[in-house]
């Protein structure tokens, strides 16, 4: 069985506003409420360690969802450093070689298929495996006054989506060796790339959004209700 890791200590500085983004509403619940509820109702998902802001006001104190385990700790000030806290977190008993799911706080229409997807390929690839999608928008580079310098091909280049999916052992070396180098890593899969390690791309679906604009959280809000 697997655990997640929801790094929930940000501010969303970028998004603005008192609450943190990962507690805004939509469609009747915070997003981690949705993001958590999707994780932990997936069958081959035991249980989850949400890193918190220090005393976060926020947190509504769930303690469990679906029967499953929610633990907590003491999140940092990069997203790496709330993901070790929450493998430190993690209860005795989850082996070394454990697949651990990471996932935004504030991505919440994940859906069960595109979890199942990704444990299939990280049980299948030792380096882990990540959800992704592909560039499809045709992509510019800027010129240092504002004007297109190239377009460059997209062939091949993909986003990164969470959850991202590792074994225990490699997530806890990759993002300690990260961390002693002094280097802030956007997400995970690009700590285990310093490792020399070559996570699979897995196809998810393109509205498991991160909310980082309110126009996303429309956006979000509107999918939530949908599937509702």
């Amino acid at each position: 069985m697997s655990w997640a890791l929801v790094p929930a200590a940000g501010r969303g500085r970028r998004f603005g506003g008192e609450v943190p983004k990962q507690y805004l509403h939509a469609a009747g619940k915070p997003l981690i409420g949705h993001a958590l509820e999707a994780l932990l109702a997936h069958p081959r998902i035991a249980g989850a360690v949400v890193a918190l802001a220090e005393n976060d006001p926020h947190w509504p104190g769930w303690t469990s969802l679906h029967g499953k385990p929610v633990r907590t700790c003491i999140g940092g000030g990069e997203r790496a450093d709330s993901v070790l806290a929450a493998l430190r977190a993690l209860p005795d008993g989850v082996a070394e070689d454990a697949l651990l799911l990471v996932h935004d706080a504030a991505r919440p229409n994940l859906r069960a298929g595109d979890i199942g997807n990704l444990l299939d390929a990280a049980t299948a690839c030792a380096d882990g495996a990540i959800l992704a999608a592909p560039v499809r928008d045709t992509l510019k580079r800027a010129a240092a006054n504002g004007h297109i310098a190239a377009t460059e091909p997209r062939e091949r280049l993909w986003r990164a989506l969470t959850p991202q999916a590792f074994r225990r052992d490699v997530l806890q070396r990759a993002l300690g060796d990260a961390q002693a180098a002094g280097i802030v890593v956007t997400d995970e899969a690009m700590a285990v790339e310093r490792l020399g390690l070559h996570p699979a791309l897995v196809e998810g679906r393109e509205d498991n959004l991160k909310v980082t604009t309110q126009a996303d959280l429309a956006l979000v809000e509107f999918l939530l209700t949908r599937h509702a």
